[in-house]
């Protein structure tokens, strides 16, 4: 059960989150987000979830590949939110976890009553959207706030006129 959603309440304002990945379609979400919080006086945030390595290594090999993880996230997020101070005008707020996506998805969304959409963005590949979109198509993990799916091939100018 999620809480109740504070975005409405004096004080407090309505939030997207949008993930941040490797894939190319990441751009159309961030990009839809941070348009739509500009036009509604709400926030954007940034999400990138480092995923666990399956394989077992040396705890020093380890320790590098998460330094280089953190590395990789935070440069994809001080790059994005570079682009959205640049082309729209707001600060977003960066948050860099570590765990599965849809589960740290889940856990922000409980700890920040203010986020009330998330937005994902489908890839056009032939695997199929991609595997969050793909996991609240089906039984997967529905999330519990509204989530806005913004196809691969819609443009800047779509989004602006959407947004």
């Amino acid at each position: 059960m999620v809480s109740r959603r504070l975005s409405r309440e004096a004080g407090h304002r309505r939030k997207f989150l949008a993930v941040v990945d490797e894939t190319p379609e990441c751009e159309r979400a961030i990009a839809y987000a941070s348009r739509r919080a500009k036009s509604t006086s709400g926030g954007v945030i940034l999400l990138f979830v480092i995923e666990p390595d399956e394989h077992q290594h040396w705890l020093g090999v380890e320790q590098i590949m998460r330094e280089e993880a953190h590395a990789t996230a935070t440069s994809a997020l001080n790059t994005h939110a570079a682009r959205i101070r640049e082309d729209v005008g707001i600060e977003p707020e960066l948050v860099a976890r570590e765990g599965k996506p849809a589960d740290e998805i889940h856990k922000l969304i409980e700890e920040d009553q203010d986020i009330a959409i998330l937005v994902l963005a489908a890839g056009n590949a032939k695997e199929g959207p991609g595997p969050l979109v793909s996991s609240i198509a089906g039984k997967g993990a529905a999330f519990p706030i509204p989530v806005t799916v913004v196809p691969h091939s819609v443009s800047d100018e779509d989004i602006e006129s959407l947004t």
